[in-house]
């Protein structure tokens, strides 16, 4: 398959690499630093098990992407629909393009403006940059797709490259999962700029993401949402399975960048405030968020 990503950042690099290591053609599309180090020295895939350096194309353009089977899309929430319009006039027909964003509503919003097939995933890996040209992972990677013509022709190229993938019905429940997971841990790695390890052994932290999780909860059933799987369960096996890992809203914060608080956190406020459900410690943690973002200083 010829695999492009949208997004090189380190979900869109993590994947891609492994599909790359599989024997695919995979091109990246990403920010000027990472591309010149692609295109000079390949893609750094630094794994639990191997570290590989492995050739890939990389450009800033998406027109690299022309002729794809298969999009990577991991650009950040608030950059859904212009990266959309940016990719659109480069693909086939046919092209599947598989959101692996955080958030439940990007799938959605980019069927709003590309035309071709687009399919949620729900990603559960830590990864992080190291430097350009260098993914670092620091545990997990499974994937969970929703159905489509060629969801099943992606996950099994996924599979055959070491990625545990699976096709679910209940892709939205799934998303509204890893969405709990992530307002659970993202906003207090950010403001502490602490791995999850580490987060969890704070004094009072155990109740406030107890907290954390009730609202989000309430929220879910008040839309209508049947979550997928044991949610404490999960909840706990972030903490246990990825303690060395920061989440992507720190190391936004610690690169002084915005970050997807909007779509996480801020999500869960929105959705409150309009189905009547309060919730107070997700505002709390949401404020907390924006305030870091507005001294913008790197780390």
């Amino acid at each position: 398959m010829k695999v492009a990503v949208m997004g090189a950042g380190a979900v869109g690099c993590y994947y891609g690499g492994m599909l790359a290591r599989a024997g695919h053609e995979v091109v990246l599309v990403g920010r000027p630093q990472h591309v010149e180090a692609f295109n000079t020295t390949g893609l750094r895939l630094q794994a639990q098990s191997f570290d590989e350096t492995i050739p890939v194309k990389a450009s800033t353009d998406a027109a690299i992407a022309a002729g794809a089977d298969l999009v990577l899309f991991c650009v950040k929430s608030t950059d859904t629909e212009t990266a959309g319009v940016q990719l659109r006039p480069h693909l086939r027909p046919d092209t599947l393009v598989l959101a692996l964003q955080n958030g439940t509503d990007n799938a959605d919003r980019l069927r709003g403006v590309i035309p071709q097939p687009v399919a949620a995933a729900v990603v559960y890996v830590a990864t992080e940059m190291a430097g350009p040209g260098h993914v670092r992972h620091h545990g997990r990677g499974e994937l969970v797709i929703e159905p489509s013509a060629r969801s099943e022709e992606a996950a099994q190229a996924l599979i055959a490259a070491g990625v545990p993938t699976q096709i679910s019905d209940n892709v939205r429940g799934a998303l509204w999962t890893k969405l709990i997971l992530n307002c659970a841990y993202n906003a207090l790695s950010a403001v502490t700029q602490l791995p999850y390890g580490r987060i969890v052994q704070g004094q009072g932290v155990a109740e406030v993401i107890r907290n954390l999780v009730a609202e989000c909860r309430a929220v879910a059933a008040a839309d209508g949402v049947t979550l997928a799987g044991d949610v404490d369960a999960a909840v706990r096996l972030i903490a246990e399975t990825m303690p060395t890992q920061y989440s992507s809203t720190a190391q936004d914060l610690a690169r002084g960048k915005n970050s997807e608080i909007d779509h996480l956190n801020g999500f869960i406020v929105r959705r409150g405030q309009v189905l009547g459900i309060a919730t107070p410690v997700n505002l709390t943690m949401y404020a907390l968020v924006k305030l870091v973002e507005q001294k913008k200083e790197p780390r």
